[in-house]
């Protein structure tokens, strides 16, 4: 690096950009990536703090690793057969001490609950500012929830929460107008 580069703080730079666009639009898509942000943040306040040759190359070597591993993050969608908002929903919803089994049933009932759920807020008109509109997208959340989630491992009480961190999901996605085939109007 050091030989082959002359200009390594505009590298650095380019690089960093480069991530740092990747990571608000996976951030964005699914908010559970935030430990990608965290790294990157780590990543950049070291390289801030010393810029000597070292810990140019460093960083260099840390940011292509991050953003090798971003990439890979991205491809975890399609390498799952989900879309990514699929995903977003499938990551919220999973467990680590899920079978095989119960770990594709997830990923059925993600895709079953986000075609569901853009079905009920279609016709609908401005969901996030009404209560109605909210209780009944919450509803259909939970009802989805309760219906699909594998019990066990899931409790009720785990099926409230994740219905809760799903609903909570789909609002903020939807206020933003980042959930395929929805519109906060």
């Amino acid at each position: 690096f050091a030989k082959k580069v002359k200009r390594k703080a505009t590298v650095i730079e380019d690089i960093r950009q480069i991530v740092e666009e990747k990571l608000a639009q996976m951030l964005a898509a699914n908010p559970l990536r935030m430990n990608y942000e965290k790294k990157y943040q780590e990543i950049i306040a070291a390289y801030n703090q010393d810029k000597d040759r070292a810990t140019v190359e460093d960083t260099f070597a840390k940011l292509m690793d991050l953003a090798n591993s971003l990439s890979d993050e991205q491809r975890r969608a399609v390498d799952e057969g989900l879309s990514e908002d699929q995903l977003a929903l499938f990551d919220l919803v999973q467990r680590a001490d899920l079978s095989k089994a119960d770990r594709e049933r997830i990923k059925q009932a993600s895709r079953e609950l986000l075609a569901g759920v853009l079905a009920v807020i279609a016709p609908l008109d401005r969901w996030t500012e009404k209560e109605q509109t909210q209780a009944e997208v919450e509803t259909f959340i939970l009802d989805h929830v309760y219906q699909t989630l594998p019990e066990p491992p899931y409790t009720p009480d785990d099926k409230a929460q994740v219905a809760q961190l799903v609903y909570r999901h789909i609002w903020q996605q939807s206020v933003r107008d980042q959930l395929a085939g929805s519109s906060p109007q």
